[in-house]
């Protein structure tokens, strides 16, 4: 095969149609018809002399030639992508688009405050933020399809070689209830009383529920013991759950702010245990990236960080060197100074 015999229109098709699982649905949600997504198949089919598709059930299932086809074509897809951005970056950030991932307490209560931020910066840069999983996110990075993300969980194992990973800020847990609650008047409270309570939850196999788990477990309360009367799947709706008295919860402090400022939820603080978790900015060191990224790296990233995650991020900049070094000088003082801007929320201070 001397010539390329397929074109991106056509990896386009065939990405959409394994996604949606069906000729229409692919065609719908690439604004065609379904002839033209059934006559591009049959023409890429023609071209490589083999098919791509088995057509025997109901819905279009590839074939092992398929998959490869599929496998590679995503690449060429997403290289083609950093390629068109690459070229916009010579706008000087006058376009361009940046591409953030966060898992879901992150993406939902830090990453807008950031984007904020950063839209005033630069208003002419598209920004697009996905919250999916820690998992799905992470490895949304590692393909390129994101340019950095803040997480909450752990990166998977076979992807900790491919990617760096960046301590970014403590988030801290709150234990939280109805502001009539018998115990929102109690200043502390025992952990042995952590087991009298009705405790409102995500699925036990989100990562969130899994982080909390393992911070109770490093403070000798078993997550087993707790009595839990109901799982939902969302933060929103647990909080409104506890607002109306069907139980407990932990959340990130983050989610609650407007709640206690409104005095219509209450944060139990319990005695001798200190619920936080870190979290992380994952970023590739192999793959391309933009200038708005590094915008972004350079002047908001710092902004909502701790002491410690600031520091961390200065190492890794001078390390790679791909964007000129946080702190100007290296005393203490002025990192301290920086560090102690609070933007997210009073309860990130600086350690």
């Amino acid at each position: 095969m001397s010539d390329i015999p397929f074109t991106l229109d056509q990896l386009r098709i065939l990405k959409a149609i394994a996604a949606e699982g069906s000729f229409k649905r692919a065609a719908d949600s690439l604004f065609v018809s379904q002839p033209a997504v059934s006559l591009q198949v049959q023409n890429l089919e023609k071209q490589l002399n083999v098919p791509l598709f088995d057509r025997g059930g109901r819905k279009a299932q590839l074939t092992e030639a398929g998959h490869l086809l599929l496998s590679y074509g995503e690449q060429i897809i997403t290289l083609c992508q950093q390629t068109c951005r690459a070229i916009e970056d010579l706008q000087n950030l006058q376009g361009g688009t940046l591409i953030v991932g966060a898992s879901q307490t992150t993406g939902t209560y830090l990453l807008p405050r950031m984007i904020g931020l950063f839209r005033k910066k630069y208003p002419d840069v598209a920004i697009q933020l996905q919250i999916h999983s820690t998992r799905r996110t992470c490895w949304a990075v590692t393909n390129g399809q994101v340019d950095l993300a803040i997480i909450g969980g752990s990166v998977p194992p076979e992807l900790e070689e491919s990617l760096k990973v960046i301590p970014y800020a403590e988030d801290e847990m709150a234990l939280i209830l109805s502001a009539n609650h018998r115990l929102a008047r109690v200043e502390e409270i025992d952990r042995e009383e952590l087991y009298q309570l009705k405790f409102i939850t995500l699925d036990s196999q989100s990562t969130i529920r899994k982080v909390i788990d393992n911070v109770l477990i490093r403070w000798d309360v078993d997550p087993k013991r707790l009595n839990v009367e109901m799982e939902l799947n969302s933060i929103e709706a647990i909080k409104n759950a506890v607002q109306s008295g069907l139980g407990a919860a932990f959340v990130s402090v983050k989610s609650i702010e407007k709640e206690l400022k409104l005095g219509i939820l209450h944060h139990a603080h319990i005695k001798g245990v200190e619920l936080k978790r870190t979290l992380s900015l994952i970023i590739n060191p192999n793959r391309y990236r933009s200038k708005a990224s590094e915008a972004f790296s350079r002047e908001v990233l710092p902004e909502f960080t701790t002491l410690d995650g600031y520091e961390n991020l200065e190492k890794f900049y001078q390390q790679t060197n791909n964007i000129n070094p946080i702190i100007e000088n290296n005393s203490v003082e002025n990192s301290e100074e920086v560090a102690s801007v609070e933007v997210v929320s009073k309860s990130m201070k600086k350690k």
